[in-house]
């Protein structure tokens, strides 16, 4: 097999068409022609356009996997990509850009939503020296959307982190697939913040906070958490009490401060969109 093979077969791992089975198959024949290249890793001899196309199979099996929601095997594909990624760009075709931003940034917001926040600073800090400095990665589209997010996140602006994820508004298809998987995250935050905050809330009040689509919604996710439902409102458990130990006042206060703030700038985000439909 040839570069010619190599390029016949990208172009049929991008069609639409294609589907997730047929693009396993794909992507295992481009690895075995890889192979025959001596371009299953970069090698000094490599040409740009071998290395080019190298890098584009494994970028393109990394969003098939993302579009497959097999997070595993796009972190298999993020992996090979690495030294690639570590090459200059005079190294590759000058017709060749790549997707490292694209890549780069879904793997951000993948080692987010998995809670890894040691591993997502460990992979923004060695992005800025590489990019020199935090600023210009933060402007890049890509790279930028998951750095708010954990911001957001870390500072308990769910309201803002909610509005980045709605309506279509994250950098691409591949991005979307990880929203439902925050809003689930978002919504044990935002619970664990109102049981700190809070003795009980209206179970209306609870569906706006949670943007959960029914009151029905609630009960269930009330449920779950242990939480006690009587006379339409929610109860929450006694917070004076963490894993069996005794909180002292002061850190108490301090915690239900920070949780009513976060929860207040939820909840007034909910009212908005309830206004404006």
């Amino acid at each position: 097999m040839s570069e010619r093979d190599l390029q016949t077969i990208i172009q049929k791992l991008k069609s639409p068409s294609t589907s997730y089975q047929e693009s396993s198959s794909l992507l295992s024949k481009a690895k075995l022609t890889l192979l025959k290249l001596n371009a299953l890793t970069p090698q000094a001899s490599t040409s740009p356009s071998i290395l080019s196309l190298a890098r584009e199979v494994f970028e393109t099996g990394a969003l098939v996997s993302i579009r497959a929601k097999d997070p595993a095997g796009f972190t298999r594909y993020v992996h090979q990509l690495t030294p690639y990624y570590e090459l200059p760009d005079d190294k590759f075709s000058a017709k060749s850009s790549g997707e490292k931003n694209k890549i780069t940034g879904l793997y951000l917001l993948l080692l987010l939503t998995q809670g890894d926040y040691a591993g997502f600073h460990t992979e923004l800090e060695g992005l800025e020296l590489r990019e020199d400095g935090g600023k210009r990665v933060e402007e890049d589209k890509y790279l930028g959307y998951p750095i708010k997010l954990e911001r957001w996140l870390m500072e308990g602006s769910y309201d803002l982190v909610w509005k980045a994820m709605e309506g279509g508004k994250v950098p691409s298809e591949e991005y979307g697939v990880f929203s439902e998987i925050l809003i689930n995250q978002i919504r044990s935050e935002i619970a664990s913040s109102s049981e700190t905050a809070y003795p009980s809330l209206p179970i209306s009040s609870t569906k706006n906070l949670l943007f959960l689509p029914s009151e029905g919604a609630v009960v269930q996710f009330a449920q779950h958490r242990g939480w006690l439902i009587e006379d339409g409102r929610i109860y929450f458990p006694n917070q004076k009490l963490k894993n069996g130990v005794n909180v002292e006042a002061g850190e108490v206060a301090e915690e239900k401060e920070i949780s009513m703030t976060a929860i207040e700038n939820t909840l007034g985000y909910a009212r908005e969109l309830e206004t404006i439909v």
